[in-house]
């Protein structure tokens, strides 16, 4: 809790400290602290290249991204860190209570919640796991997904591409206990 305290200081006063100056309106920084997308060191549209630690940020990013709601916009990626992530095109890391990417996501998303509406490829792994299209791995309590290529291990999962086992070996089954898969 004193670490958690100590760092919101430290966010809260840099964003002090900076609220005399004007913002940067574009560009790129290798640090980023914000309290809201628009109270923060760096408006919304500097790509961030480094860290950035936000209560609610976001920015177009490659970098370190931790905080309580870490956005990223346009083509971003790294290791982003939050109770909520949310994106539209990453490429990385999420873990988080509730992890969101709104078209692509290329790597590994970790959470209670993990939701992709795009592409997902790689590795999803929490209670519930959904995603548009899957290229790669979903293990969980409930997986879902409308066009599986891959695998899905939990007690739930369900493969809307996929016939009931008449198509065997290549698709499994639409909905089935333990695992699936579609090839």
């Amino acid at each position: 809790m004193k670490k958690i305290l100590i760092v919101s200081a430290l966010v809260i006063g840099t964003v002090a400290v900076r609220a005399d100056q004007p913002m940067a309106s574009s560009g790129s920084s290798a640090f980023q602290a914000s309290l809201t997308p628009d109270i923060a060191v760096h408006s919304k549209d500097t790509q961030i290249n480094g860290f950035a630690i936000n209560v609610w940020g976001e920015n177009p990013q490659h970098a370190f991204n931790f905080g309580i709601v870490n956005g990223s916009t346009g083509e971003s990626s790294g290791f982003s860190m939050a109770m909520f992530n949310y994106d539209d095109n990453y490429t990385g890391v999420e873990w988080g209570i509730v992890n969101y990417s709104k078209e692509s996501f290329k790597g590994w998303q970790e959470g209670w919640v993990n939701i992709s509406k795009g592409t997902f490829i790689g590795w999803q792994d929490g209670w519930v796991n959904v995603s548009d299209e899957l290229h790669g791995f979903q293990s969980g309590i409930v997986n879902y997904t409308k066009n599986l290529h891959g695998v899905q291990i939990g007690l739930v999962n369900v493969a809307l591409n996929n016939g009931w086992f008449d198509q065997m070996p290549d698709k499994f089954a639409k909905g089935f206990p333990l695992f699936n898969w579609s090839f």
